[in-house]
């Protein structure tokens, strides 16, 4: 995590926890869901890739999978671990195809856009 963001908190409260380090992923491309008003997207919720929601996010014009070299993006494939859109996470979860959520890697900030509650329904680190 950068030192910029090393102060920032996970939806439980606590110091945030790296997402996901293979693919490195962030906003800040630090491996965590740090964030900062430069963060338009609020690219803030961990989750783990399924088949379903990345031929959800292609289907609504956001395709992950398919690698981007010139900006270092490898592609995510299911079980890789990603710090998504809050607004796509919710959008996710209105149609019943939300990832799996790590509520210690995903920013407080998830909050205002994501309802607890929903959340913690999907969470890995929970059940």
């Amino acid at each position: 995590m950068t030192d910029q963001n090393s102060d920032q908190k996970n939806v439980l409260g606590e110091p945030l926890v790296p997402c996901s380090f293979r693919p490195m992923t962030g906003f800040f491309r630090d491996g965590c869901c740090s964030t900062d008003d430069r963060d338009r997207g609020s690219h803030t919720v961990c989750v783990e890739m399924t088949a379903e929601f990345l031929a959800f996010s292609a289907a609504r014009g956001n395709d992950l999978s398919t690698p981007i070299p010139q900006f270092e993006f490898p592609g995510l494939q299911p079980g890789d671990r990603w710090c998504l859109c809050a607004a796509r996470w919710l959008e996710a979860f209105d149609a019943g195809m939300a990832p799996h959520v790590l509520l210690q890697s995903t920013n407080e900030r998830a909050l205002e856009v994501c309802d607890y509650a929903k959340l913690s329904a999907h969470a890995l680190d929970l059940h």
